[in-house]
């Protein structure tokens, strides 16, 4: 199996080399041809650098680790390649004011999941997954011992959560579903209680994972 991951900024980085140490292929592409090269280097023969195009062609599945705005823009252009793929979103509703604070991007109650599949085609597998860790934490926390951290992902699409379980557990991390598409909210940041930045910075284990996303639905 073959997972793109597009965009090689702090995110994209270290879910790369978190996938590769679990044994992933990945295909590296973002508008820094020459980052993902080096990237793709430095990683060994599991990874390559390509094109945007290609590397969603080539991919089985494909995580866009950009910014919401960025997403907005790419994925129309790219459309008609994600159709039959598992698309992983990582994506959070924040934006920074004249202070240079968090602030959400989005209206309450809205979150970058909804945005996202809505721009997807019908037929592609979506499930937000990989973003409710930052990306220093993502990189620390992988195969943490002695109790694995856990890693929330939501979706409504039984084919996109064996494939987001898969490859949670190839990067290094036990997977948790938090619900369907309607919650994704509660995995995205600024706001959601099962981000790391909604927990206290809290990075948790499986049972404490699944024993937040039970409580919350009593």
């Amino acid at each position: 199996m073959t997972t793109a991951i597009v965009g090689v900024g702090n995110i994209g980085a270290a879910l790369a080399r978190n996938l590769v140490a679990g044994g992933e292929s990945v295909l590296l592409a973002g508008r820094g041809a020459a980052r993902a090269a080096a990237i793709a280097d430095e990683l060994g023969p599991l990874a390559r650098a390509a094109s945007v195009q290609d590397a969603i062609t080539d991919a089985d599945a494909v995580v866009f680790t950009v910014w919401l705005d960025a997403m907005r823009e790419l994925i129309p252009q790219v459309a008609p390649l994600l159709e039959d793929k598992v698309v992983l979103d990582p994506s959070n509703p924040i934006a920074f004011d004249e202070k240079g604070q968090i602030v959400r991007s989005l209206p309450e109650g809205e979150s970058a999941g909804s945005v996202v599949a809505a721009l997807l085609p019908k037929n592609a597998h979506y499930v937000k997954a990989f973003g409710t860790l930052a990306a220093e934490v993502l990189a620390a926390s992988a195969n943490r011992t002695p109790r694995r951290a856990a890693l929330f992902y939501t979706t409504d699409d039984e084919s996109a959560a064996a494939t987001a379980e898969r490859l949670i557990r190839t990067a290094g991390f036990d997977p948790v579903k938090a619900g369907g598409l309607a919650d994704a909210g509660r995995i995205e940041s600024p706001g959601g209680d099962l981000h790391q930045h909604g927990s206290g910075g809290e990075v948790v284990d499986l049972a404490q994972a699944t024993a937040a996303v039970h409580d919350a639905g009593n």
